[in-house]
Formats: structure tokens, C-alpha cells, sequence
């Protein structure tokens, strides 16, 4: 039993690696969210605690504040510990988190010991539902690529 444990493993992680498929680099990425972003907004509604986050980059990040409601931050410029981040924090007054006065804060192990706060320069909020299935087209078109390959 104990000699199938790491065959199942193996497995496991062909198997993983075979769905994948190659990744988006991070400026398609970018591109990918700035196209299923509203308008700017001054701000929005911050208790404390993501319920995700994503870098896109050095300069921007994707913030979930629910499930289904999160919002494209793009910085004032480079934030050089954002992609190395183990964690973040966001500054915010009376529970909102505002565009040209809030910063973000890359925290954990891969950042300097000296943290530089990031401004957040514009704020759009993301349609999850177009994001969602635009990405699920990509993963498709990128099977059908590999499959036509064959």
C-alpha cells in the first residue's frame, strides 16, 4: 500500500500538469482584466479582511472583497514587492478603501524589510461574470491548440 501512495502522486501531478495548459504572462493577464473593467470609481467598501487578491504586474492587482465583487487596482507606479508578496494590506478611513489616497502594502517573506507603501492611482470595479467566461474561452482555445498540435 505504501509503495502506491507516491505513484498516486505522480499521477496526480501528470494529471494536474496536463490540464493546466501554458499560463497567460502577466501583461496578457493585465490586458485580460483592464477589458472586463467599469468605469474608475473614488472608492469602495473595505471591513478589514480580502477575500482574495491577484498581482497583475508590478503596478496593479486584482482585489476580491466578496466571492463575486472585486475591483482592478492599478498603482501611481511600480510597487517592486507587490509580485514577491506573500500577503498585502490596504490602508483605508471609515471603511473605504479611495483612489489617490489609499495605498497597498506587500507583506511576507519575499519583500524588503523596508515596506513602501503603493498608492492606488484608479480603482474599477470587475465584471466576474465576463471575466470568468472569457477565461474559461482561453483555457478551451488554448486545448483546441494543443490537441490540433498532436
Amino acid at each position: 500500500m505504501k509503495r502506491l501512495i507516491p505513484l498516486a502522486l505522480l499521477a496526480a501531478t501528470l494529471l494536474a500538469g496536463c490540464a493546466t495548459g501554458p499560463k497567460l504572462s502577466t501583461t496578457e493577464k493585465l490586458a485580460l482584466y483592464r477589458d472586463h473593467a467599469g468605469e474608475p470609481v473614488k472608492d469602495f467598501r473595505y471591513f478589514g479582511t480580502l477575500n482574495g487578491w491577484s498581482p497583475l504586474g508590478d503596478a496593479a492587482l486584482a482585489v476580491w472583497t466578496k466571492p463575486s465583487e472585486a475591483y482592478l487596482l492599478e498603482l501611481s507606479g511600480r510597487c517592486p514587492d507587490l509580485e514577491y508578496a506573500m500577503a498585502i494590506s490596504i490602508t483605508q478611513f471609515g471603511n473605504r478603501v479611495s483612489a489617490r489616497f489609499d495605498d497597498v502594502l506587500p507583506l511576507g517573506a519575499g519583500t524588503s524589510s523596508i515596506k513602501i507603501p503603493c498608492r492606488i492611482q484608479t480603482i474599477r470595479p470587475l465584471d466576474m461574470k465576463a471575466l470568468r467566461a472569457s477565461e474559461k474561452e482561453l483555457r478551451e482555445a488554448s486545448a483546441v491548440e494543443r490537441e490540433t498540435k498532436s
